[in-house]
C-alpha cells in the first residue's frame, strides 16, 4: 500500500474513497498513508434498470456532506468492468466532490483506462493484466448457446 500511497501523493486528494466490501479497505489504508480522508460508497441492485450492469453506487447520507468540495482518489482494489468505479465517480460529482484520480492494485483489461482518458483522469496502478470480459454480442461462449448458469445459490 505504501507504493500506491506514494504515487497517488502527487494528485492532493483529500479524501480518498472506495466502495464498500471492495476497494473501500484498501482505500482506508491508503488513506492512513496520505494523512488523509476516508469515504466509501455502498452498492445497491438496481434490477428494474435494463442494463449490462444493473448496480449504483452510493455514499451514505453522512458522508454526502463530507466530500463536497473535496479532492477524492476512488480507490478500488481489482477494476475489470469498471462499474464499481464509474459509479462512485459519478455519486462523487452528484455530491458536489471532486474525483482526481483512479487508484487500484490490479486492473483487467482496458476498461479502466477507457474511462480514465474518458473522464480526463489520471489512472495509477499497481499492476494490470489482460481480460477476457465479452458483452453478451461479442461473447463466444453466447454466439454458440451455452446456457448461463447461475451460481448465486
Amino acid at each position: 500500500m505504501t507504493e500506491l500511497a506514494r504515487r497517488l501523493a502527487g494528485h492532493g486528494a483529500e479524501v480518498v474513497c472506495g466502495p464498500l466490501v471492495e476497494g473501500a479497505f484498501v482505500a482506508l489504508t491508503v488513506a492512513a498513508e496520505l494523512g488523509a480522508e476516508l469515504a466509501y460508497t455502498e452498492r445497491f441492485d438496481r434490477c428494474e434498470r435494463a442494463a449490462l450492469f444493473p448496480i449504483e453506487y452510493r455514499l451514505p447520507g453522512a458522508l454526502r456532506e463530507q466530500v463536497r468540495g473535496r479532492r477524492v482518489a476512488v480507490m478500488d482494489d481489482v477494476i475489470s468492468a469498471g462499474s464499481a468505479v464509474r459509479g462512485t465517480a459519478a455519486d462523487l460529482r452528484a455530491c458536489g466532490a471532486e474525483p482526481v484520480v483512479i487508484n487500484s492494485l490490479l486492473v483487467l483489461g482496458d476498461a479502466a483506462e477507457r474511462f480514465s482518458a474518458a473522464e480526463g483522469l489520471p489512472l495509477e496502478r499497481l499492476a494490470r493484466r489482460e481480460s477476457n470480459l465479452w458483452e453478451p454480442a461479442a461473447c463466444p461462449l453466447c454466439a454458440a448457446g451455452v446456457p448461463v448458469e447461475d451460481l448465486s445459490h
